[in-house]
């Protein structure tokens, strides 16, 4: 196999191993600078390093196994959509070894989880991959070392990589094909929230692999078949579609109204065209922000895609009269919708109805059949006004159903449907209407069962046994008392894509922080432009990536970041081995468990990050004990040590 020009195919080179060891290194790094057009001056030396190397051990390892001469060297492989590159990958026999290299005579934690995070993406989301061994190849220094594994990855110096592949390389099991591996449509990872609103709205079909289809179709089938017997039953119906945190509500959500799942359904009104059958409403205001922020060159259409609950409910409000052009009504984070003094406030009104009675009373007016679905989450309430919950809608339903003495049918998970049987309904129980698999986390289990475990006073060796689970499926919960450290960390970790978000949160209710150099006050957290903060490259002095401004979980609950960057605050205190909410700042509102609001800011501040969280605990004495507590529930400590 002869190299070819990959700039047009998404890599720097690619050839067999022969062609590689006897290539000119200057050829090489010619076509590797074509491709890599933004190529730093640093860049160009460590390819001037580097390729002679990488050439040496691939000639010895041509010599003590002639067939490797046939397998394919791939360098500055450029991951599709996130853009990151891998320095170099060999596809042979039996599986794909997937290579970073650092100038550093060490391992630090940022390399390890670096190549690891590859090795992890191309075994779960690349097709030509599924079966093979995918495994991550540290590269370190340039004189040689004891070769070891350390986090799975096995980290050797340049004399030992010719053995090491050979070591790889299984002839039992067919050589992994350059042409599958290369295919523009062979790698397809589970989109964020924000990619995934941009494939939705250029009407592209998500890129879902088939165990986030297993997870979140039952609950698309389920709903879509709901409506549809609206439609022919004339009826109207209540659905509740519950998760736990990353669980993907928000992608059934999108889908069902902006996917076609529901085109069908689209009904003529008198004097006026078809009607959108759907509408997504939410009343996480950053949320929509952030949406018709990425959306913001289509034309206006990031303002229909998605809707303020606000916006929403104050029109209809003040319309008695109004009528929903749509059908169906997806509102999303459903468990935070507003009890009757809160929505008052909010929307400028007297004292009335709950913001779920007022979206009931819309679907009532409109004609023959309607659905609203409310997208539930677990543990999610951190606003004063957000405590109802469940039984919010259930009283709200009652309300509305004394009203128009109508029937509605109710669909529900058996664990959510208790709230209701006491209501005259149709109430029908569904499993798939309870999202179990937290998908955001890369198909990684057990994170919110940590998370929930952590908050709540599991046992430790429980907590222990699942951090290790979590630690082995690549997804990091770190610690550090340096935040200097936690951001180089995050910097070197990622510095090769430009797609990669990562960024600094902290809760609005801590006292502390702004003394250790994390600026979470209320007049500078309020500034905050949330658009720009997510979607803005990193060189954009607003991106998050800057790790300057900080995001509170009042700008963050719904929205995630590949890594998160955590501050701990003085709110969520260990005193006498017990969580305190001692040091909290007070709450303007008030709230009818404060610590149990304190839990859910956390909960919602740990499960951000696809990748995983490094936790920042400054170094006060007040917060020794909550480092102590996270080491011990299974935290791994961050050393970035030179040796």
């Amino acid at each position: 196999m002869n190299s070819d020009d990959g700039i047009a195919h998404g890599y720097g080179w690619r050839s067999s191993l022969e062609a590689f060891s006897t290539a000119s290194p200057r050829v090489v790094r010619g076509r590797l600078a074509d491709f890599v057009r933004d190529a730093t001056a640093e860049q160009l030396r460590a390819w001037d390093r580097s390729i002679p190397f990488l050439q040496q051990e691939c000639a010895e390892y041509i010599v003590g196994d002639a067939v490797a001469a046939e397998y394919t060297a791939i360098l500055e492989y450029e991951l599709p959509r996130d853009f990151r590159r891998p320095d170099m990958i060999v596809l042979q026999h039996g599986g794909v070894a997937v290579m970073e290299l650092k100038g550093y005579p060490y391992p630090t934690q940022s390399a390890l989880d670096q190549v690891r995070g590859y090795a992890r993406d191309l075994s779960a989301y690349h097709e030509a991959c599924a079966g093979a061994a995918v495994v991550p190849v540290l590269v370190v220094g340039e004189s040689p070392r004891p070769r070891e594994l350390r986090d799975g990855v096995h980290v050797v110096s340049p004399d030992m990589l010719d053995a090491l592949l050979a070591e790889l390389a299984d002839r039992n099991r067919p050589e992994v094909s350059a042409q599958a591996f290369l295919s523009p449509d062979a790698y397809a990872p589970l989109p964020g929230i924000v990619h995934a609103a941009r494939e939705l709205f250029n009407k592209r079909p998500l890129p879902m692999i088939k165990r986030a289809r297993a997870a979140t179709e039952p609950a698309l089938d389920c709903i879509t078949r709901v409506a549809h017997e609206a439609a022919r039953t004339k009826s109207r119906h209540l659905v509740l579609l519950s998760g736990v945190p990353g669980s993907g509500k928000t992608l059934v959500g999108l889908q069902l109204v902006h996917a076609g799942w529901l085109d069908d359904l689209a009904v003529e009104r008198p004097g006026k065209r078809a009607a959108a059958p759907a509408v997504y409403l939410s009343g996480n205001a950053p949320l929509v922000e952030v949406l018709q922020h990425a959306l913001k060159d289509g034309g206006g259409g990031g303002r229909t895609f998605v809707q303020g609950v606000k916006q929403y409910v104050s029109y209809h409000e003040r319309r008695p009269k109004a009528t929903p052009p749509e059908h169906l009504i997806v509102f999303d984070e459903a468990q935070r919708a507003h009890d009757a003094a809160r929505a008052a406030k909010v929307h400028k009104t007297e004292v009335g109805p709950s913001e779920p009675e007022l979206l009931l009373k819309f679907a009532t007016r409109i004609p023959e059949w309607s659905v609203l679905v409310a997208l539930i989450g677990d543990g999610q309430a951190i606003h004063a006004g957000e405590e109802g919950g469940v039984p919010l809608w259930a009283e709200a339903l009652s309300k509305v159903m004394n009203a128009d003495r109508g029937i509605w049918h109710v669909h529900a998970s058996p664990r959510l449907a208790a709230s209701f049987r006491q209501l005259r309904v149709q109430l029908h129980e569904s499993n798939a209407l309870d999202l179990d698999t937290e998908i955001r986390f890369h198909l990684t289990p057990q994170v919110h069962a940590f998370v929930d475990g952590l908050l709540g006073g599991r046992d430790i060796d429980g907590l222990r046994t699942i951090a290790r689970t979590l630690n082995d499926g690549g997804h990091r919960f770190l610690l550090t008392r340096s935040l200097e450290s936690a951001k180089r960390y995050l910097e070197e970790r990622y510095a090769d894509g430009p797609g990669v978000r990562y960024g600094l949160l902290a809760s609005a209710k801590d006292r502390w922080l702004v003394d250790h150099d994390v600026d979470n006050s209320f007049q500078t957290t309020k500034r905050l432009r949330v658009g720009p903060w997510y979607n803005a490259p990193k060189t954009d002095p607003r991106s998050c990536c800057r790790l300057e401004t900080v995001a509170t979980e009042f700008s963050s609950q719904g929205l995630e970041l590949d890594f998160a960057l955590l501050a701990w605050g003085s709110d969520l205190v260990v005193l006498d081995g017990k969580w305190s909410d001692a040091y909290a700042r007070g709450s303007r509102d008030p709230i009818r468990d404060p610590m149990t609001m304190r839990r859910n800011v956390y909960r919602v501040l740990l499960t951000r990050g696809r990748d995983g969280t490094v936790v920042f605990v400054p170094p006060d004495a007040r917060l020794d004990g909550v480092a102590e507590r996270l080491l011990q529930a299974g935290f791994r400590p961050l050393h970035e040590s030179r040796a």
